[in-house]
C-alpha cells in the first residue's frame, strides 16, 4: 500500500495514506515484518501494545499476518485505569484480549491490573517485568493532546527515572475516552490510571505509530512540525533510531 505522502521530522518517519483503511493496513504489515525480523534473531520477543479504537485497524493486520511465532513474544500493554473493577468492558487490558490477546496463541500475556488495592505496588510488580523482559516493540498511537500512553502534558517526562507510575489524567485525555465511545460521559472516566513512562516507551528497538481521524489532526501537527517538548509528549519519537508514525488523509490533513 503505497503513501500519498512521506516526510520526516528529525528522526520520525511519517506516512500519510488516503483512508484509514490502507494506513491501518500499512502499519500492521510493518509491524508484522519487524516481528519476524525480531523472531529471526531472538529466542523470545517483547512487544508492547496500545489499548485504543485507533489501532483496530493495525491490529487486525497483524493478526492476520502470516509466518509469526505467537508462542515466542511475550506481550504487555501500556497503560490501565485505576479503580475499575478487572472486568470492565474499557479496561484496556480487556480491549486487548478482544481484539488481540484472545486472538493469537502468545508466549506471555503480561497484564496490569485497574482493580490493584495498591496501585504503587502494582507499578512496581509491572517494572519487575519490564526490566526481566527488555522490550523490543512498541505498536502506539498519539493522544488528542499528544500524550504517549497515558503520559500527558504537564505529566510526561522525556528523562523520568520512573519505568510504570500513576498519573492523574487531564480533561482532554478525559474527554478523548468519551470521544472515543467508551464511557458515556466525562463523569464516568477514572481520574488517574497506571502508565508505562516515556523513556519506557522509548527504550524500545522499534517503535509503529497509528494515529488515524480528524480528532488527532492538531496532535499530529504539532509532533511532526512543532518543537520537541514534554508538553507534546508524542515529539519524543523525534529523537527515537527507528520510529515511524502512520497517519490517514485527515490526521495528516495539515502535514
Amino acid at each position: 500500500m503505497k503513501a500519498m505522502k512521506q516526510l520526516c521530522a528529525d528522526k520520525l518517519r511519517v506516512n500519510v495514506y488516503e483512508t484509514r483503511a490502507a494506513m491501518g493496513a500499512a502499519a500492521g504489515k510493518a509491524a508484522a515484518v519487524r516481528i519476524r525480523q525480531l523472531l529471526e534473531e531472538k529466542a523470545e520477543v517483547n512487544i508492547i501494545f496500545a489499548a485504543a479504537p485507533s489501532q483496530n485497524e493495525t491490529l487486525d493486520t497483524l493478526v492476520a499476518a502470516e509466518g509469526i511465532d505467537w508462542s515466542r513474544i511475550n506481550a504487555f500493554h501500556m497503560d490501565e485505569y485505576v479503580g475499575l473493577s478487572a472486568d470492565a468492558p474499557q479496561g484496556f487490558g480487556n480491549f486487548l484480549t478482544e481484539h488481540l490477546f484472545g486472538r493469537v496463541p502468545f508466549g506471555r500475556v503480561f497484564r496490569l491490573d485497574p482493580s490493584a488495592k495498591d496501585p504503587q505496588a502494582e507499578c512496581a510488580r509491572y517494572s519487575a517485568l519490564l526490566k526481566q523482559y527488555p522490550v523490543d516493540l512498541v505498536c502506539l498511537g498519539i493522544g488528542e493532546n499528544g500524550h504517549l500512553a497515558f503520559n500527558d502534558p504537564g505529566e510526561a517526562k522525556f528523562d523520568d527515572p520512573e519505568v510504570v507510575k500513576v498519573v492523574k489524567l487531564d480533561e482532554v485525555c478525559r474527554q478523548q475516552q468519551v470521544n472515543d465511545g467508551c464511557f458515556a460521559s466525562i463523569d464516568e472516566v477514572p481520574t488517574h490510571a497506571l502508565t508505562l513512562t516515556i523513556p519506557t516507551l522509548m527504550s524500545a528497538g522499534h517503535l509503529v505509530c497509528t494515529v488515524p481521524a480528524p480528532t488527532k489532526c492538531e496532535a499530529v501537527t504539532l509532533t511532526v512540525n512543532g518543537p520537541v517538548t514534554e508538553m507534546v509528549p508524542a515529539t519524543a519519537m523525534r529523537s527515537h533510531g527507528d520510529a515511524v508514525m502512520f497517519c490517514d488523509a485527515d490526521s495528516g490533513a495539515k502535514l
